[in-house]
């Protein structure tokens, strides 16, 4: 997976204003652009306390008012900047106590919740609870589950199929959209989602260019871009139109085999199909042209981007300029980002700069850049102990090189979490220079510790 791939993930809202229904929205993870939108109510800190006053004062109102009173305030807390799950679950706890019986909508928004917070299995007890109350779950509180856990949604799907309610692309799109997720992690065999997709067909559910996304990317991850562009095919035979996220997924795909030029000739296709590309398209096209070292032509194109750089299209062109030995090019670049754009600096683009000041032979500099990106409060990675740890040892300055694996070593305990702990890399370039200079013991003891933590 190239650098610049992002995965979001959220569930959806089930909660309407009135007793209708509509289909909630989906980040579908694998893509990086946003499939269904809808706009969010806002709720302030101050209006949480009001609302939940409200929905107090209603519950000492006899006779109560209308369950649809109380969505709206469930509703409400949860569409809000903060998502007050917890709040609206205290609060769905409070209608059972007061004897006021929710409906469908109210079991929808609980079992949102739920799932938001982890919480699967008191979301899946809530469908026993709306059979008891003589409720039908229907779309919204199956996708919703769904999206809170894949494996037991291939069971539900099984379970639902024409007989609680009809299953819908939307359904199948969010649990195939899952499984490629999972089938991404090697948690699962991709061919389940793709095999859900051919069921989806024969029971003459009509894939949508969301779907279809989904498994063009899914395709193009795995290196199978011949099977990707087949997949578009059949879209469009289908009277389903690629769309950006289309394109963007198969220009990636290019370019994680190194045809580079063949995701330049996708690009250019975008213009004349009136598709305006977006930051991820940009983005790819520039890191893959940094990768083949073709810099220039990157930065071109960065000049003639029709949208907003992100911190990835700098990071990859910085990258690029570095490994091409133009650092101080590369040091304008990241100015240009803080400064001119107010683009924040991670970790990554700084390790692109402390690689290629070891690699010039400026390890004093790179160790004072460290210093300095520490004082800005951001934190060094493993790889940053690495390149400067490897960047010492080149230089012949061992001691040095021993002190700043201490120093990581010693991160391990509260950095933990966070993933700085010394890897295989790290032990291997100590233990190298060490019996390079003949320093046999401490690299055997090193070798030995390496071992026990089952590094080699």
């Amino acid at each position: 997976m190239s650098s610049f791939c992002f995965r979001f993930r959220c569930c959806c809202c089930c909660c309407s204003s009135s007793s209708s229904f509509y289909i909630p929205s989906f980040h579908f993870p694998l893509l990086s652009t946003r499939l269904y939108s809808q706009s969010q109510f806002v709720i302030s800190t101050v209006d949480v306390d009001n609302a939940v006053s409200s929905f107090n004062h209603m519950l000492c109102v006899n006779p109560p008012p209308p369950i649809i009173e109380f969505n709206k305030i469930l509703g409400s807390l949860v569409k809000s900047k903060n998502n007050h799950y917890p709040t609206a679950i205290s609060l769905f706890n409070q209608l059972e106590l007061n004897r006021v019986t929710p409906d469908i909508v109210t079991f929808n928004i609980v079992i949102n919740c739920y799932c938001h917070l982890g919480e699967i299995n008191f979301a899946f007890s809530l469908l026993g609870k709306i059979l008891k109350f003589g409720f039908q779950p229907n779309i919204v509180t199956l996708t919703t589950l769904i999206k809170g856990e894949t494996r037991a949604a291939l069971q539900m799907l099984r379970k639902i199929e024409g007989k609680l309610v009809n299953t819908d692309v939307v359904m199948y799109t969010a649990i195939i959209d899952m499984l490629s997720f999972m089938a991404f992690a090697w948690l699962v065999n991709s061919k389940q989602a793709f095999g859900l997709f051919h069921e989806m067909v024969l029971t003459n559910i009509l894939p949508n260019v969301y779907t279809s996304n989904i498994l063009v990317d899914a395709l193009c991850k795995e290196g199978n871009v011949k099977q990707a562009k087949n997949m578009i095919a059949m879209m469009m035979k289908q009277g389903v139109v690629p769309d950006v996220v289309t394109y963007t997924s198969l220009m990636d795909g290019y370019c994680l085999v190194n045809q580079v030029n063949k995701a330049k000739h996708v690009f250019n296709i975008l213009g004349k199909r009136k598709i305006k590309p977006d930051v991820h398209s940009y983005t790819i096209i520039i890191n893959g042209l940094c990768k083949i070292k073709m810099v220039d032509e990157a930065l071109n194109l960065f000049k003639e981007m029709h949208c907003e750089p992100n911190m990835v299209t700098y990071s990859s062109l910085i990258d690029g300029l570095c490994k091409s030995g133009r650092v101080s090019h590369a040091w304008e670049l990241l100015d240009k980002m803080h400064d001119d754009r107010g683009q924040p600096v991670n970790i990554i683009t700084y390790n692109s700069l402390l690689h290629a000041l070891c690699k010039n032979h400026h390890v004093d500099k790179a160790i004072a850049l460290v210093k300095k990106i520490k004082d800005q409060g951001i934190e060094p990675n493993m790889t940053t102990y690495n390149i400067l740890i490897d960047g010492l040892c080149k230089e012949g300055r061992l001691r040095n090189a021993q002190g700043l694996f201490d120093e990581a070593v010693t991160l391990l305990s509260k950095m933990e979490d966070n993933g700085c702990i010394p890897d295989a890399v790290t032990y291997e370039t100590i233990i190298r220079a060490l019996f390079k200079n003949d320093e046999n013991d401490k690299a055997e003891k090193l070798l030995r510790e390496m071992i026990a933590r089952g590094l080699l």
